[in-house]
């Protein structure tokens, strides 16, 4: 991330938006008792999330931002500092799966679709994938420059998601501005 980015993400004007936004980003799904967040980045997201799920487990590939959350977290979530496309876990360890705001930041649509493919592993059968992201705009563009950006496609992700093994896919977006999406692994 560019510093104009880190400094954004990383701000309490930020969190207190991701914070207004989490109860609606994950109402009307069952996350069920143990959910893993992949890429909290710095930690707004988990913030907001940690009070509304049982048990939250977050998968951070940077490993100073997986240091920096271990200690804000201390014990009331399991950060774990590993790569979303090849997570440490077992498989069907978790009954739900989110990411918010960060598969942009994964530079291939390849990974992308690891990450995909480990979400489903690490999933329990009738298990929820739920993510949401930021599309390709202008501003948007502005604020990656010199950064990772590589926007998610929403025409491509039902095939990508079904290729995954994913079924009961919902693709929503609002063009130029982002995509909610959810999937289950069948049951």
């Amino acid at each position: 991330m560019n510093l104009v980015h880190r400094k954004l993400c990383s701000s309490a004007l930020w969190a207190k938006a991701v914070a207004a936004e989490m109860p609606g980003n994950v109402a009307g799904f069952d996350l069920g008792d143990s959910v893993l967040e992949i890429g909290p980045g710095f930690g707004a997201t988990t913030r907001a999330l940690v009070g509304l799920v049982p048990r939250l487990t977050a998968v951070e590939i940077d490993e100073a931002s997986a240091d920096l959350l271990k200690r804000e977290f201390d014990g009331r979530v399991r950060i774990v500092q590993g790569d979303g496309a090849a997570m440490p876990f077992e498989d069907g360890e978790f009954s739900a799966v989110v990411c918010f705001t960060m598969l942009h930041h994964v530079p291939t649509t390849a990974l992308q679709d690891s990450i995909f493919a480990e979400a489903f592993r690490v999933l329990r059968p009738g298990g929820v994938l739920r993510a949401i992201d930021s599309l390709a705009n202008a501003p948007f563009r502005l604020l990656h420059l010199g950064d990772t950006m590589n926007a998610l496609d929403p025409v491509s992700l039902w095939p990508r998601l079904t290729d995954a093994g994913f079924t009961d896919i919902q693709v929503d977006h609002v063009p130029k501005r982002s995509v909610k999406f959810s999937a289950r692994k069948p049951a």
